[in-house]
């Protein structure tokens, strides 16, 4: 098999399993149940995976590495403001499945220690791709110097994090963008008029 052809499959695999854990949850998603949502046999998914356990966390792995782009590019604001365009980006289907999948991660951070000791080598990518895009701003002059960017880093995370857990229990959204307005407004820098 080409390379292309892996990373076809490799790919397939991902957005089936995002959709079958998000639907039932990380226990619920049997291998059968993941088999019918990629359309693909137990040998396929566990050739690319080394298990069930490595498929989740190469699927969140998969949108922080996401989310990390475009905060290098446009800050974690950014990632904020694109969850609340996401229905129109996208179809309403798979930004549910990425809700889910990513409220999956947090309960299994809450429950496993296991699988938090694994995510925690792969969830400081979104941190340090944060703080160097902070740093970067500051450098600019375009971000507050009186709180440390660790502090910043911090508040904009547990922001992503009640953002997301507004969005995954349905509450409206169409309110939010002032809200990110103000999140934004907050570390920015604020001239003195002289």
């Amino acid at each position: 098999m080409s390379q292309d052809h892996l990373d076809a499959r490799r790919r397939q695999i991902l957005d089936g399993a995002r959709a079958c854990f998000a639907r039932h949850g990380y226990e619920g998603a049997t291998v059968r149940r993941l088999e019918e949502a990629t359309g693909l046999s137990r040998g396929a998914i566990f050739h690319h995976f080394r298990d069930k356990e490595s498929l989740f966390l190469a699927l969140a792995e998969d949108d922080a590495l996401r989310m990390a782009d475009v905060v290098a590019e446009q800050g974690l604001v950014q990632v904020m403001r694109d969850l609340l365009d996401e229905p129109e980006k996208r179809d309403e289907e798979h930004a549910a499945d990425w809700l889910g999948t990513r409220l999956e991660v947090s309960r299994r951070l809450r429950t496993d220690p296991d699988f938090r000791a694994r995510w925690a080598e792969r969830s400081e990518q979104l941190t340090a791709a944060t703080r160097q895009r902070l740093i970067r701003q500051r450098e600019a002059g375009n971000l507050r110097d009186d709180v440390d960017v660790t502090v910043l880093t911090s508040f904009l995370e547990l922001v992503l994090e009640g953002l997301v857990s507004h969005l995954a229990m349905g509450l409206p959204a169409d309110d939010m963008e002032p809200v990110l307005d103000l999140v934004e407004e907050t570390v920015r820098r604020h001239r003195r008029n002289s």
